[in-house]
């Protein structure tokens, strides 16, 4: 891809590997940037070609409107995508980023671009419900909610021009998820859930849940931890990934 079809906008190689077998393409959460799969793109780096997306509205792309409609969002990610599929293509989603890879998923299935595994961390299946209002709040609701859910950079908390600079973005993000109507549409790539034991965001059973949302293979994998469990987690997460990037490449 060349930078003139706005690749360069969205996909970010941090260990780029373009002589790799296969490729790891990342959805980040609510509020969350590309560089959140710093740690996961070095540590697979000789396994896959990692591409984390990264949203309009933040760090590099602050200047950008922000999108506040998940649809909308996957409608745009999903032709930037899709010349990723030249080999097999695993994704990850953590939380909001979870039901935005399954919808950019289904987008890309009607062109015939499957991917052989995705993974949906830390959100709820699409076809689950909850009243939710994050987006709604004022702003020092939504840090007291970025606070609990212990994802953001303490940095970011503690730095008040940094914060108010980076929340239209946050909010944004809330209102794309909690405005996002349940579905009971399916794809035909296996899905694994991943969920942390203790996440007030997802309950075992509502990750449990996106088993009805794939025609393949499903598993549910439980961590100690809570919606960010996947932090002081990520050595066995990695593993899971690596061995779902290998395992597509010998199915491949």
């Amino acid at each position: 891809m060349t930078a003139t079809d706005g690749s360069d906008l969205w996909l970010r190689r941090f260990h780029p590997a373009p002589a790799a077998s296969a490729r790891l393409v990342c959805f980040p959460h609510a509020g969350g940037s590309a560089s959140f799969y710093f740690p996961v793109s070095a540590a697979l780096a000789s396994d896959a070609d990692v591409v984390a997306i990264q949203y309009p509205g933040r760090q590099d792309r602050r200047h950008e409107p922000n999108v506040e409609d998940l649809h909308t969002l996957a409608d745009r990610i999903a032709p930037v995508v899709a010349p990723l599929f030249d080999r097999p293509v695993v994704f990850f989603g953590h939380s909001m980023g979870a039901v935005l890879a399954f919808e950019v998923a289904r987008r890309l299935q009607a062109d015939g671009h499957v991917p052989a595994k995705l993974f949906a961390s830390g959100r709820r299946a699409p076809s689950t419900r909850r009243a939710e209002n994050v987006h709604q709040r004022d702003d020092d609701g939504i840090v007291a909610e970025m606070k609990a859910m212990s994802g953001t950079d303490a940095q970011v908390l503690g730095d008040e021009e940094l914060l108010r600079m980076v929340l239209p973005a946050i909010r944004s993000d809330y209102r794309a998820i909690e405005t996002y109507a349940p579905v009971e549409t399916t794809v035909d790539c296996p899905i694994t859930a991943l969920v942390g034991d203790a996440d007030p965001k997802t309950t075992i059973p509502e990750a449990e849940a996106w088993g009805a949302h794939t025609t393949a293979e499903f598993a549910t994998e439980v961590f100690g931890g809570g919606h960010f469990y996947l932090s002081p987690r990520a050595a066995e997460v990695i593993a899971l990934v690596r061995q779902a990037v290998q395992g597509a490449v010998t199915v491949g």
